[in-house]
């Protein structure tokens, strides 16, 4: 009952991609209803990203080292990445109990990111993705209205794509995702909707479902 409401929550809010228009060339969705997501099942491209010092962390050995809960967040301005990045704090211990590690990334620069950990005084891992080359490789990436742009531009972190002479904003949809050591999907909650977040207790429940699903597997290599 509880993977049949798992897989039932991971298809509605990813199925608003399911009729989109492909992505513009360079990777980016011209709104966040025309995201194409990375689904479960599939495997995530390895890309690299960085840390606050500026150090380069791919995402093939960082999956690597542990199975992963996956937070793409639009940024530390962004005050409902915040109230769920600080929610993560009351499942974390648990989380890691099972085996996962905590990965949060954002296009936010590396100082944005170190000085939004130790304020937030978050223990997990935070990256940047700048050039939302990860958000790319997942399907995440968009542009924003105009509208929405005029608003923000002057408050992101975020780098302008250039595309004909006109600079544009783009940025990820907020996305969790529960990944295996191999990069491989097997939750994933993704929602156009930017004030509704995942919540911890589903989050919790996936990860439980999950880790079951992956140690079966290796049980099975083992027996091998």
């Amino acid at each position: 009952m509880i993977q049949s409401l798992l897989l039932a929550a991971s298809f509605f809010i990813s199925s608003f991609s399911a009729f989109a228009q492909a992505a513009n060339a360079n990777g980016i969705a011209n709104s966040i209803s025309e995201v194409r997501p990375t689904l479960p099942g599939m495997i995530i491209p390895n890309t690299c990203v960085e840390s606050s010092d500026k150090s380069k962390v791919c995402t093939e050995a960082l999956f690597a080292e542990k199975p992963t809960v996956l937070v793409v967040y639009r940024g530390g301005w962004c005050p409902y990445c915040n109230a769920q990045l600080n929610r993560m704090k009351s499942i974390e211990s648990a989380l890691e109990f099972l085996g996962f590690q905590i990965v949060a990334i954002s296009p936010d620069s590396n100082k944005n990111i170190a000085e939004q950990q130790s304020r937030e005084e978050l223990a997990y891992n935070l990256l940047a993705d700048p050039k939302l080359e990860l958000a790319k490789n997942m399907g995440l990436a968009y542009f924003l209205d105009k509208k929405t742009e005029e608003k923000y531009r002057d408050k992101l972190g975020v780098p302008f794509i250039d595309i004909d002479g006109d600079s544009r904003v783009a940025l990820p949809v907020p996305a969790v995702y529960i990944i295996d050591q191999q990069g491989k999907v097997h939750f994933q909650y993704v929602n156009p909707d930017i004030s509704v977040r995942l919540s911890e207790n589903l989050l919790y429940t996936a990860a439980s479902e999950t880790m079951k699903v992956i140690n079966k597997v290796e049980q099975k290599k083992a027996n091998k």
